[in-house]
C-alpha cells in the first residue's frame, strides 16, 4: 500500500504568514487580540486560536482597545480605517498575493474602469476586493455570466486568488476575441495552480485521492472538485475521523492533499490514521508496527541509540570497556526525553496528537519509567565515582528545571524567567547534553586521550544538534502555537534545514579525518550522518512521506553506531 502526501499540501505562504503573525502577537502581547472575521477557513485552526484567547470580531465597535488582525483574505479599505479610528492597533495580515489584486483594482478604478472579478460574491476575499472598485465592481463565476454583463467601455478583469485556473483560461480567451480592449490580469495564486495541477498528476498514479481541509474553504472545495473531475474516487474531509474507509478498501495507493488553510498537524494525523487503518488488512504487519510505534513514542529507540552512540564515540576517543557508560547514557536519555515529552504535551497536541494522547493516558506509568531510569543512571554513575555522579545529577536537575522559574518575576523589565525563555535554548542544551553523556564523561572516566575525547564530543554534539533541529523543523507549527522559540522559529525552516545539512557534512568529515589517527574502522561512523543528510535532501525536494517516517529513520541509524563498534 502506497500513501503519498502532495508537496503543496497545507498552509500556503499567505495563510502561514497570517497564522504566524497572530501567534507571535499572542505570545508577546499582553493586550486583547482579535481577528476581524475568521482568520482562515479552517475550524480546527479557529478552535486553536480561541484556546489561546484569540477571539473573532465580526462587527466594528465605536471604540475599543487591543490588537485586531486583518485576515489573509483582506477587507475593504473602509473597514481597516474604521478599526483604526475605533482605537485598535491594526495588524494587516492580508496575503501579499491578495494585496496585489487590491492594488490592480484600486489603480484602474481610479481611472474610471469597471472591475470584473471571477470569484464567489460572498467570499471574504471578493468582498474585500469589491471595496477597492469604487462601486463599479461585478462578480462572475463562469463564462456565461461574463457574457451576460454589458460591454463596458473600459474594464479590468481579475480573479479571486483561489479560483479554478481552467475557468479563468476560458474567460481570458473569450475576452481576447470579443473584448480585446479589456485589461486582463491572471491573479490566481501560483500556489492554487500548483495544487490543482499536482492533484491531477497524482490522480494518474494513485487509485484514490483524499482532500483535507475546511468545508467552507473556497480553495479546498475547488481542490476537491478538481480531484473529482479526474474520475478517481475522492473524499473531502475536515479531519481523519470523517474518512469512509469502506469506499477506499479496494485501492492500492492513496494520494493525500490539503487546502491552503489546512495545518500540518491535521495532514499528519490523517496520514497516520490512514496508515493504521490499512494495517488492519495485514495483522502481522500491524503487530510489528504497533510495537515500533510504542518504542518510538516512548523514546526507547532513541535511548538505545544514545547507548550505541556512546560505543561509537569510544572508537574515536579510544576509551576501553565503555559498556557501563553506554547504559548510563541510555538511562539518562530515556528519563530526560520522557520528561521533555511530558512538558511539551501542549505542542504535541498539534505536532503528534497520537503521542500526546499516549502520554496523557499513561502519565503515571511513564513518569515511573522516567524516575526509575534516572535513578538507575545515577546509581551506575555513582559506581564510576563522585565526578561522574555529580555531573549526571547536575544535568538531570538542569533538564527538570527547564520550564521552572529561576529568576523572580518581580525583577521588572525582565522577560526571561526560565531557561525555556532563552531563544533556541532547547536545541543547544539537548545537543550539549548528548555530547557530554555519550562521549565527554565516558572519555574522562575511562582515561581516554583528551584530544580524541574532545573530537568525540564534537562529533556526538554535532550529530545531536542536527537531529534535534530537524525534529524541530518537523514540529515547527505546533511549537509556534505553544510559544516555544526553537531554532526553526527563530531562523525559519529553510535556513534551519540548510544549517542542519551543513552540520551533518561536518559530522561526516570528522570520522573521515580521524581515520588517519585512530582505527581505520572509524570512517564507518560517517555513514550515520551521511544517511541523515540524504534524508534531509529528500525532505527538501520531496515531502510526500509522513513526519513519522522521517522521525523513525533519523533516529534508527544511531543504533548502527553500536553495530559498527561491535564489528570493529
Amino acid at each position: 500500500m502506497k500513501i503519498s502526501i502532495a508537496k503543496t499540501a497545507g498552509f500556503c505562504m499567505g495563510v502561514r504568514r497570517a497564522v504566524d503573525m497572530v501567534l507571535d502577537a499572542s505570545n508577546e502581547a499582553k493586550e486583547p487580540i482579535y481577528t476581524y472575521g475568521p482568520l482562515i477557513h479552517n475550524p480546527q485552526v479557529l478552535e486553536m486560536l480561541e484556546s489561546k484567547q484569540i477571539f473573532r470580531m465580526d462587527t466594528i465597535p465605536e471604540s475599543g482597545k487591543g490588537i485586531v488582525l486583518i485576515r489573509a483574505h483582506g477587507v475593504p479599505p473602509e473597514d481597516e480605517k474604521a478599526l483604526a479610528d475605533a482605537g485598535f492597533t491594526v495588524l494587516n495580515a492580508t496575503c501579499p498575493r491578495v494585496v496585489r489584486v487590491q492594488v490592480i483594482i484600486d489603480k484602474y478604478s481610479k481611472k474610471g474602469y469597471d472591475t470584473i472579478i471571477l470569484g464567489d460574491e460572498k467570499h471574504p476575499e471578493v468582498i474585500g476586493l469589491l471595496g477597492y472598485a469604487r462601486g463599479k465592481g461585478h462578480t462572475i463565476t463562469n463564462l456565461d455570466q461574463l457574457k451576460a454583463l454589458p460591454r463596458f467601455e473600459k474594464a479590468v478583469v481579475v480573479a479571486q486568488t483561489t479560483q479554478n485556473t481552467k475557468i479563468f483560461a476560458q474567460i481570458k480567451e473569450w475576452c481576447r476575441t470579443n473584448t480585446p480592449h479589456y485589461e486582463i490580469f491572471n491573479t490566481i495564486c501560483d500556489s492554487t495552480e500548483k495544487r490543482q495541477n499536482e492533484v491531477r498528476e497524482m490522480a494518474v498514479t494513485h487509485d484514490a485521492v483524499i482532500v483535507v481541509g475546511g468545508k467552507f474553504s473556497g480553495n479546498t472545495k475547488r481542490l476537491a472538485q478538481v480531484a473529482a473531475e479526474t474520475g478517481k474516487p475522492s473524499i473531502h474531509i475536515e479531519q481523519a475521523s470523517e474518512i469512509d474507509y469502506a469506499s477506499i478498501s479496494h485501492v492500492q495507493s492513496i494520494a493525500i492533499t490539503a487546502g491552503a488553510s489546512t495545518p500540518n498537524w491535521i495532514i499528519n494525523d490523517t496520514c497516520s490514521r490512514v496508515e493504521q487503518a490499512l494495517r488492519e488488512k495485514r495483522p502481522g504487519l500491524k503487530k510489528i508496527m504497533a510495537v515500533l510505534d510504542v518504542l518510538m513514542k516512548t523514546n526507547m529507540i532513541l535511548a538505545a541509540g544514545a547507548g550505541c552512540l556512546t560505543l561509537g564515540t569510544a572508537m574515536i576517543s579510544g576509551a576501553q570497556n565503555p559498556g557501563v557508560p553506554a547504559v548510563i547514557a541510555m538511562f539518562y536519555i530515556l528519563s530526560m526525553q520522557i520528561m521533555n515529552n511530558m512538558m511539551t504535551i501542549g505542542a504535541d497536541t498539534y505536532n503528534k496528537p497520537d503521542r500526546a494522547a499516549l502520554y496523557k493516558r499513561n502519565k503515571e506509568w511513564l513518569l515511573l519509567v522516567a524516575f526509575l531510569s534516572g535513578a538507575a543512571g545515577l546509581y551506575l554513575a555513582w559506581t564510576r565515582g563522585w565526578g561522574y555522579f555529580s555531573m549526571l545529577l547536575i544535568m538531570m536537575l538542569l533538564g527538570m528545571s527547564y520550564t521552572r522559574t529561576i529568576v523572580p518575576s518581580f525583577f521588572s523589565g525582565r522577560k526571561m524567567y526560565r531557561i525555556k525563555d532563552v531563544p533556541g535554548s532547547k536545541t543547544i542544551l539537548i545537543a550539549a547534553a548528548w555530547g557530554i553523556v555519550t562521549s565527554l564523561m565516558p572519555g574522562i572516566s575511562l582515561k581516554a586521550n583528551p584530544g580524541l575525547t574532545l573530537a568525540a564530543f564534537v562529533f556526538a554534539t554535532v550529530l545531536s544538534f542536527a537531529r534535534t533541529t530537524f525534529m524541530d523543523i518537523l514540529a515547527v507549527q505546533g511549537d509556534r502555537i505553544a510559544g516555544r522559540e526553537t531554532l526553526p522559529i527563530l531562523l525559519g525552516k529553510k535556513k534551519s534545514l540548510k544549517f542542519v545539512r551543513y552540520t551533518l557534512v561536518a559530522a561526516i568529515v570528522i570520522p573521515l579525518i580521524l581515520t588517519f589517527w585512530v582505527s581505520p574502522a572509524v570512517y564507518r561512523l560517517a555513514l550515520i550522518p551521511a544517511f541523515m543528510l540524504i534524508l534531509t535532501l529528500r525532505y527538501k525536494i520531496d515531502r510526500d512521506l509522513s513526519a513519522n517516517f522521517y522521525e523513525f529513520w533519523f533516529e534508527f541509524p544511531l543504533l548502527f553506531a553500536g553495530v559498527i563498534a561491535a564489528l570493529s
